[in-house]
């Protein structure tokens, strides 16, 4: 049995930063990383963007190179799926048995895709994107596709269906809801990005459910409650991920919809962190509420607080979280998190396709999104940091820079 100081279980944004935060922070021991991919650690934002749209060839996706990790003495364990933690002996099990002990282990395993659970869900010509493999499957077949229907109003199918139209294919976007990005963001943005993938060709319909995928083998269409058959050689389902934490949970650990961790990224078990997608946290930006955030911002800041605890310096999780997504020509960034607002303020006019919204709750400025408008989303992050208090009329009023209302 190989036994390691410091071992990793994911091999994504959170468990790559922990690896290279171990290291930037002096950490002598062993350090191994397992992936459930054969794969380096890769970005996966771009998946959705660049990489399916062919702009961006993988190894530009890679995280770090090959060489960085042999220099730095990492052991690098792809294509393996961890299935048990018994953390009494500090020992974990992959699917095909082996067995690796740890002093330490950090749990960055994000999460898999939800899966759509109706009839037909078996098929051929059904993806999600979520890895390289998901994304190198729908590529194989697109030459063979007319009409794709998106499951799922969020970013990861906005994200998709407007790189699908860009590359010519009949896009539907379905969601359930009675808008787009109704579980992220306030309605004037999802009116906004409605209307920018309808002025590219794309048919969105919103509070739709879908009753069964049909086709004989493979898709050839989404049949609807209404019973409506919309035409699909291909659908892609992007209804949200479920956090990949069975074996911790099973050993013990506290949690539910992820798995619990304190300020430093610590389970419940001993000798045991969480961090990025999976890890279930309370976070001040949210009003102290349990939240799991699915960004790399958070896989970065997570891990780097549990490589600092690990080598014995003082830190505690609680960055401001940020966002982004693009669409077309268009860039969104967000900072704070804009659930639980109880006002929001347009600054700018949708119609020049560069405008910010700005989310306040009681009072104050909890989270801001940018369409275009860098300068909105630098100055506006202190607005968010400090939970300042701003006239809305004076947060409407463009011609004045957000810093100066910050001052």
């Amino acid at each position: 049995m190989s036994h390691f100081d410091v071992l990793i279980v994911g091999a994504g944004h959170s468990g790559a930063q922990a690896t290279i935060a171990l290291r930037q922070n002096k950490f002598e021991g062993s350090v191994a990383m397992i992936g459930d991919e054969p794969e380096l650690p890769y970005e996966r934002p771009p998946l959705s963007k660049e990489y399916l749209s062919g702009d961006k060839p993988f190894e530009r996706l890679l995280i770090r190179p090959a060489t960085f990790w042999e220099e730095r003495d990492v052991t690098m364990l792809g294509g393996r799926t961890i299935v048990a933690v018994d953390p009494g002996a500090h020992m974990v099990r992959t699917a095909d048995g082996e067995t690796f002990s740890y002093g330490t282990l950090i749990w960055a395993t994000g999460g898999k895709p939800r899966r759509i659970a109706c009839d037909g869900h078996d098929l051929r010509g059904i993806h999600t994107v979520r890895t390289r493999a998901d994304v190198d499957a729908m590529m194989r077949e697109l030459a063979d596709v007319r009409e794709v229907t998106v499951i799922g109003g969020g970013y990861i199918g906005l994200e998709a269906a407007a790189v699908l139209a860009k590359l010519g294919k009949q896009v539907t976007v379905l969601e359930a809801l009675d808008r787009v990005l109704a579980r992220v963001a306030g309605e004037p943005l999802s009116r906004f990005f409605e209307a920018e993938h309808r002025a590219h060709g794309v048919t969105v319909r919103t509070g739709v459910q879908v009753e069964a995928i049909e086709g004989d083998g493979s898709v050839s269409g989404v049949r609807l409650a209404s019973g409506e058959n919309v035409p699909a050689q291909m659908v892609i389902v992007g209804i949200g991920i479920i956090p990949s934490v069975e074996p911790l949970l099973a050993a013990g650990a506290e949690g539910g919809n992820g798995v619990l961790i304190d300020g430093q990224c610590r389970t419940s078990l001993p000798d045991i962190y969480a961090i990025g997608d999976c890890a279930l946290h309370a976070n001040a930006h949210a009003g102290d509420r349990m939240i799991r955030l699915e960004s790399v911002q958070n896989a970065n800041d997570q891990a780097t607080t549990a490589a600092k605890t690990i080598c014995g310096i003082e830190a505690s999780y609680d960055a401001v979280p940020w966002f982004w997504s693009n669409q077309y020509d268009l860039k969104l960034q967000t900072v704070g998190i804009s659930a639980g607002h109880d006002q929001c303020v347009v600054r700018g006019d949708p119609a020049t396709r560069s405008f910010s919204v700005i989310y306040l709750a009681q009072g104050r400025v909890i989270a801001l999104d940018c369409v275009n408008s860098v300068k909105d989303y630098v100055q506006g992050r202190k607005l968010v940091v400090e939970g300042l208090a701003i006239d809305p009329a004076a947060l409407a009023d463009a011609t004045v820079p957000l810093k100066e209302l910050s001052a």
